[in-house]
């Protein structure tokens, strides 16, 4: 039986939703992943952008809250940002993990410039596509 893998994040909109998109066109032969917020922010177009710009699609994403997912059993949660690392509810059953990784919209607020905006995403995808390259290896811990 696979094991059921969460992304978490503040407003799942960004961050939790490049995880989940990774990990599933990545590492879906052998796990389930999922992604939810503390609360949901609507997904975020510019890593829409930086996704499609390396073959994954996740605009058919929506942005979750935990509680949807109350029927699913987590092995895993992963937070991937501070604030959702310090208000994770407790899950039961789950082992909670934190991988945390820059935030795009907040680094990129004041900029003016498209493709400087689109550098900073980028460089937190190809972060997290490093870090699913690798899961198992925090699943062990």
């Amino acid at each position: 039986m696979k094991k059921n893998i969460l992304f978490l994040c503040t407003g799942n909109s960004c961050r939790s939703q490049m995880a989940h998109g990774l990990a599933a066109n990545l590492k879906s032969e052998k796990y389930n992943f999922y992604s939810a917020g503390t609360k949901t922010h609507g997904l975020n177009p510019n890593a829409v952008i930086v996704m499609n710009e390396i073959g994954i699609d996740i605009s058919h994403h929506t942005s979750n809250l935990l509680s949807e997912y109350s029927n699913v059993s987590f092995d895993t949660i992963f937070t991937v940002c501070a604030h959702a690392n310090d208000n994770c509810p407790y899950v039961p059953g789950a082992n909670i993990k934190h991988v945390g990784f820059d935030d795009p919209p907040a680094l990129t607020k004041d900029f003016t410039d498209v493709q400087a905006t689109l550098d900073v995403y980028r460089r937190v995808r190809d972060e997290i596509k490093e870090f699913v390259m690798e899961i198992e290896k925090y699943l062990e811990e």
